[in-house]
């Protein structure tokens, strides 16, 4: 286990963290020497995760959790808080993409995208920001995508919610002055999420579409980056992509 940049130990909220950006941030964390407070809806993967980062020496509490949940959210940031006694960075991960176009009329996944998506970051917010508020500091963390900046055939549902993600992202930094607001989008990313789409023309375009693409520990790397900056820093947006890809 490796001391993180600061030198101080963060206690940190993360979403999403059973595969993909979720998995590789929060073992890269957790190694720097951070405590973690990891959640997903998958709690089989998450205690693997945890098994294996405590047997390195790493801090890793896992909870089994919904973001369309406020709950939930709110279970898990309650849990950091007791232990530590502030939250210093919540990282809203949790997402899906079942891309499709929209003459398919996948009503059913175009709402489930938008709860994700849209209404999971929102519930993180309202979990973490009133105690962020009271401590007098904290560190918002909200994983977009290429999709925030650019709409493409199939992903005109996918993309607005991380259009919404954006602009909440930029609203909450200017509503507040102690609490830093970092939005993270990731191009192409070796993930899972494309294993999900359940429109036969969409899967196949997204084949091409994702020839070229980045491990999800490039965009763990970018979001330690901007944890590590001075309290007085806000690192508002990291785009990250690969090299080779147009996208």
């Amino acid at each position: 286990m490796q001391s993180n940049a600061s030198g101080t130990a963060k206690a940190i909220v993360l979403t999403g963290a059973s595969s993909g950006i979720g998995e590789a941030t929060a073992r890269h964390l957790a190694r720097q020497g951070h405590h973690l407070y990891i959640g997903a809806r998958r709690l089989d993967r998450l205690t693997a995760l945890q098994d294996e980062l405590r047997a390195e020496g790493c801090h890793v509490e896992v909870m089994r959790l919904d973001v369309t949940c406020l709950e939930d959210l709110q279970a898990i940031v309650a849990q950091a808080h007791a232990a530590h006694g502030r939250v210093d960075v919540l990282i809203n991960n949790a997402g899906i993409m079942p891309l499709s176009p929209l003459v398919a009329l996948k009503v059913d996944e175009w709402n489930r995208t938008l709860d994700v998506n849209v209404r999971g970051v929102l519930h993180g917010i309202a979990a973490a920001l009133p105690t962020m508020q009271v401590q007098g500091h904290g560190h918002i963390i909200n994983i977009a995508s290429v999709g925030a900046h650019q709409v493409w055939p199939s992903s005109a549902v996918y993309c607005a919610s991380k259009f919404a993600v954006r602009a909440i992202s930029d609203g909450l930094r200017q509503e507040t002055d102690a609490v830093r607001v970092t939005l993270v989008s990731p191009g192409v990313v070796e993930s899972e999420l494309a294993d999900h789409i359940t429109d036969e023309t969409a899967f196949a375009a997204m084949r091409d579409f994702r020839r070229i693409a980045l491990p999800p520990q490039a965009v763990a790397q970018a979001i330690a980056y901007a944890i590590a900056q001075p309290d007085g820093v806000d690192v508002s947006e990291i785009i990250v992509r690969p090299t080779a890809s147009p996208y």
